[in-house]
């Protein structure tokens, strides 16, 4: 009886530990995110307050809620230049000559496309790798393939895709997955987390006997 009772009070705990703890880490990363964009606009938040008079209680709360709409209907007002043909000159030209000279600026564009559901991508598709040709899998993009049987891969570094390192591979020992470019984003970005798609879709005898350098 004893038992049957404290097996049930530690099985309620943690079925309520399961429940509350996600929410309560959820809660965290939204305060962390929000302390982290407030801490970037305050200088605007500032300035805010100090022209517009505000409730002393909610000033800075009413800032920040102004700063973010203006920035929210400054993306939208940007984007709708851009869509112009004005607007698409003069952004074709500032990034030709200023932004794409900027080192790492192509990389983050394209990283931020992908994670935004955008079809622009240097990556054609997801593999998973033995760089060191044994059955250790690393999770990467193929970039290009050559005609003498090489294919050139990047593997990113987790959480910050945006930094990896370039392989030149022999073919066999780059195994393309049937997973999508944003799903395999979105594990980098989660340092692993919901690589089960990636794993799954391997189906290849190759992972159980590696073939032998240049065999």
């Amino acid at each position: 009886m004893l038992k049957r009772t404290k097996n049930f009070f530690r099985t309620t705990i943690l079925g309520g530990v399961i429940v509350i703890l996600p929410t309560i880490i959820l809660i965290f990363a939204f305060r962390w995110l929000f302390g982290m964009v407030g801490s970037g606009i305050k200088p605007l938040t500032d300035l805010v307050v100090s022209t517009i008079p505000l409730p002393d209680r909610y000033d800075q709360m009413i800032a920040t809620a102004i700063v973010l709409t203006v920035i929210v209907m400054g993306c939208f007002l940007v984007g709708l230049f851009v869509r112009t043909r004005l607007g698409q000159w003069i952004y074709n030209g500032f990034e030709d000559s200023v932004l794409s000279k900027a080192p790492g600026y192509k990389m983050v564009k394209e990283t931020v496309n992908q994670f935004l559901g955008k079809k622009e991508s240097p990556f054609s598709s997801v593999a998973l790798v033995r760089i060191f040709e044994n059955e250790t899998k690393v999770t990467a993009f193929i970039t290009d393939r050559h005609d003498n049987g090489t294919v050139t891969v990047f593997v990113p570094t987790g959480p910050n895709p945006t930094s990896g390192f370039i392989y030149h591979l022999n073919e066999q020992y780059v195994h393309p997955v049937d997973v999508t470019v944003e799903d395999a984003m979105r594990s980098v970005i989660s340092c692993g987390a919901g690589s089960e798609k990636l794993i799954n879709s391997l189906d290849s005898p190759a992972w159980n006997h590696p073939s032998p350098p240049g065999g």
